[in-house]
């Protein structure tokens, strides 16, 4: 039992890695948007239909990706991606043309599909019910950590040996986690032969799509994921762009301000798990716990407009970091609902379909938010959209899932 509590911890470091990875190679694109303007002379139509063109492949690929972990295991799906995925982020270093980074960007897309169903079956599997919230809560901080060190690592990258050797460089990165996974992998087969890991979430099995489809707390795990992930992929790729338009700051200078974004992000994130974990461990009821911190969060989020009016960029930061902190808890606690009502065996194919409905909603944005600043207008129409989008995704939960029951 010893083994298996302190191989999980090790799992989890590891999960925790290839989300941090998944995220920043995400991010990269972003952050040297202005170089690759100046570089290869795009436009913000040009850039924003690239993100668009990411978006639809992760909204086209999201469920084959959870079918596609559920059938074949974690072990095996999470190698696959992370190979995939690492090779597809290098290829953007060697890009001359939009063609050649829609296409580098397209197998990305596709290949990182596979974390999100992964990292939360695996957590599943690893974790019992009284401390998935903490775990999920860890893992979900994972993007953050990427965010954070992606402006401190990328401009010093890009400015000493061109934007090129920075996508080389972080795109290699997936090989070394590839390697420690395997030898990990080998690791866990006594524990999981001694039943101390739900082998049912770690192995392959058949999805009963038309059931999962017809189950209003499908439909709830959508709506919300639809709703609330429009304000995480509005921020991570044009956050950078707005701290560029409103304060002028250069590719040196967007480090800090991001940093502080991001961390603010993480503590949202371990405090959305803890607090649930917490509520859940003093007796109540899962329903309560995870809806009070749901709203916890959406109104942390609510006053995101207020970052246009700051007079200095660290304000602009501390509001969106405050924000993105309401909506680390929020995903969170969706996350950690989905691994309450649903079996294990099915985790994979049910977060494939929220996330799917998730990346449309940030597909939408994207066009949106590209389109109004083309034609002459700012970020106040993008920042209102986000700041109501949490309530909505609470209610919509709600509607749904009346009371959450937590399955046997």
């Amino acid at each position: 039992m010893a083994a298996a509590s302190n191989l999980r911890w090790v799992v989890l470091g590891l999960v925790f890695f290839a989300s941090a990875i998944n995220y920043a190679d995400r991010q990269i694109i972003a952050l040297l948007k202005p170089v690759l303007e100046q570089d290869l002379g795009w436009t913000n139509s040009d850039y924003a239909g690239i993100i668009e063109k990411f978006q639809l492949a992760t909204a086209c690929s999201l469920m084959l990706a959870g079918w596609f972990v559920d059938r074949v295991g974690v072990r095996k799906g999470y190698a696959w991606g992370v190979g995939v995925w690492s090779l597809a982020a290098m290829a953007h270093g060697v890009a001359y043309t939009i063609g050649h980074f829609t296409g580098a960007r397209v197998v990305l897309a596709v290949a990182e599909t596979v974390n999100t169903p992964a990292a939360i079956k695996t957590t599943t599997a690893w974790f019992p019910a009284k401390e998935r919230s903490l775990a999920m809560g860890i893992v979900n901080a994972a993007p953050n950590l990427g965010a954070i060190f992606v402006p401190l690592l990328v401009p010093a990258l890009a400015l000493a040996l061109g934007w090129r050797a920075a996508f080389l460089i972080t795109g290699g990165i997936g090989f070394v986690w590839l390697a420690a996974w395997m030898v990990m992998g080998k690791r866990s087969d006594a524990v999981e032969e001694a039943g101390q890991v739900d082998v049912a979430a770690v192995e392959g099995a058949r999805t009963p799509w038309l059931s999962l489809l017809g189950d209003r707390r499908t439909w709830a795990v959508a709506g919300a994921k639809f709703l609330t992930d429009m304000g995480w992929w509005f921020l991570l790729f044009w956050g950078p762009d707005f701290f560029h338009r409103q304060f002028g700051l250069g590719l040196g200078e967007l480090g800090p301000p991001l940093a502080l974004v991001y961390g603010l992000a993480a503590c949202g994130s371990f405090a959305g798990g803890y607090i649930a974990s917490r509520l859940l461990a003093a007796g109540v009821n899962v329903n309560l716990a995870r809806k009070g911190v749901m709203l916890g969060g959406a109104l942390l989020v609510l006053p995101i407009p207020l970052a246009l009016g700051a007079q200095s960029y660290w304000i602009a930061a501390l509001v969106l970091g405050i924000a993105l902190a309401g909506h680390q808890a929020f995903s969170t606690n969706i996350f950690a609902f989905t691994a309450d009502v649903f079996p294990a065996k099915v985790i994979g194919a049910v977060i494939g379909i929220g996330a799917t409905a998730g990346t449309l909603g940030g597909l939408g944005i994207q066009t949106f938010t590209g389109w109004t600043l083309d034609n002459g207008g700012g970020y106040l129409p993008m920042f209102a959209i986000v700041a109501a989008a949490y309530l909505l995704a609470l209610l919509w939960i709600h509607l749904w899932v009346p009371r959450i029951v937590a399955a046997e």
